[in-house]
């Protein structure tokens, strides 16, 4: 651990000021802070604009030097470090190479002894999202929900998109108690995705046949839903016009959609195109994992159609919006941040999640930071710090979990 945090702290030098100070995400501060890791291009500016920040504060030539020199110290070391994990050349990988997955903390529960130690009832972390009021909105966030709501409202074509624990799953649900909420009559379609795969040697994939089947179902349950595809598609045709006639609209939403076959992402643009003379008949909202921004891709020629009509959307990790998040997340049990977490808590859960892909370069680092991931570790810190007998969660607690 570097001697740069405590030696800020000391100073009274938030790492905030060091960001806005050299334009660097708070992210990549914390980690030059706490383990002397510099960015692989824009070092040297970086630390130009850091010692000419540091002067400017009117520090003194010796605690300037001292503070330089902390910054610094472990710099070579983490160069060396990289260079050897990370060589220039890195040798090829084939296909039966594991395939790296991103940073995900196995969830573990508050201990009871955690939760009498910071006065919880129950752990906020579990079933925290049961209403509207539940769900922390970051801009990112209240984009996605806006999109969403302006798919259902006017049969738009969207795919949302994030890491595991981002929250996709959530605005979904959130989508649909907004739309009960403000009595809109909006039909939201969701065809069940228990089994699916992307090709049948592992599961079952989901075609186009069965996402009629259920716009079928949801539109009249009681129907007979013919065998043959013209007579099927033109079933759901029907019941759509029908159904649009009486002022419905209708959305269809499909989760897990990274694991969608390419013939059925191809065919979500024919559903798009049953309408009532110009009308749309319904909107498509996919919900996936990043790997479905990758095959929506502009090189993937194959499916270009879709492509070019799918806004994506992307949520993003909390980073910034940390210290929110988790004042949010404890004012709902009516916790202050304050009595769990220590002022450079935050800082070194933003650093503790940074993810350096395998066989990647410090370049290619990537914040974890999502609600998921966050509430994972916050708790197994509590667990920690209950177990020591600290009285709050601090940077020292969050490096060693």
């Amino acid at each position: 651990m570097s001697r740069a945090a405590p030696l800020l702290k000391a100073l009274g030098i938030p790492q905030s000021e060091l960001c806005r100070a050299t334009g660097l995400r708070t992210s990549a501060v914390s980690r030059i802070c706490a383990h002397g890791e510099w960015p692989a291009f824009g070092a040297e500016q970086a630390l130009q604009k850091i010692q000419t920040y540091l002067q400017s504060k009117g520090l003194t030539q010796e605690q300037l030097q001292e503070l330089l020199t902390a910054l610094q110290e472990k710099a070579a070391k983490a160069r060396s470090h990289r260079a050897k994990a990370y060589p220039v050349n890195p040798p090829s990988t084939n296909e039966t190479e594991p395939k790296d997955e991103p940073m995900l903390l196995q969830n573990q529960a508050l201990t009871l002894e955690a939760r009498k130690h910071f006065g919880l009832p129950r752990n906020p972390f579990v079933d925290d999202v049961q209403s509207q009021d539940d769900v922390f909105q970051t801009p990112s966030v209240r984009y996605v929900r806006a999109a969403l709501v302006d798919c259902a409202n006017n049969h738009g074509f969207l795919a949302v998109v994030g890491e595991s624990g981002a929250g996709k799953t959530t605005l979904a649900e959130d989508l649909e108690e907004r739309i009960k909420s403000d009595k809109r009559d909006v039909l939201v379609i969701r065809p069940y995705v228990l089994a699916m795969e992307r090709d049948d040697a592992k599961g079952k994939t989901l075609k186009s046949s069965h996402i009629a089947e259920a716009i079928a179902y949801a539109l009249d349950p009681q129907l007979k839903v013919k065998s043959s595809p013209q007579a099927r598609f033109q079933q759901v045709h029907d019941l759509l016009k029908a159904s649009r006639k009486a002022g419905r609209r209708h959305l269809l939403v499909i989760e897990e959609a990274h694991c969608l076959p390419l013939a059925t992402l191809k065919h979500l643009k024919r559903f798009l195109e049953l309408k009532d003379g110009m009308q749309r008949l319904i909107g498509v909202a996919l919900i996936g994992q990043p790997e479905l921004k990758d095959r929506l891709g502009s090189q993937n020629t194959e499916v270009r159609e879709v492509m070019q009509r799918c806004e994506l959307v992307e949520l993003e990790p909390l980073d910034s919006e940390l210290e929110a998040y988790l004042k949010h997340k404890f004012a709902r049990f009516d916790l202050k941040y304050e009595e769990v977490l220590t002022p450079d808590a935050a800082d070194a859960i933003r650093g503790r999640l940074i993810h350096i892909p395998r066989g990647g370069k410090t370049a290619d680092a990537r914040s974890m930071c999502f609600p998921l991931v966050v509430n994972n570790l916050v708790c197994r810190a509590m667990n920690a710090a209950a177990k020591a007998g600290w009285p709050q969660v601090d940077a020292q607690v969050i490096t060693g979990c």
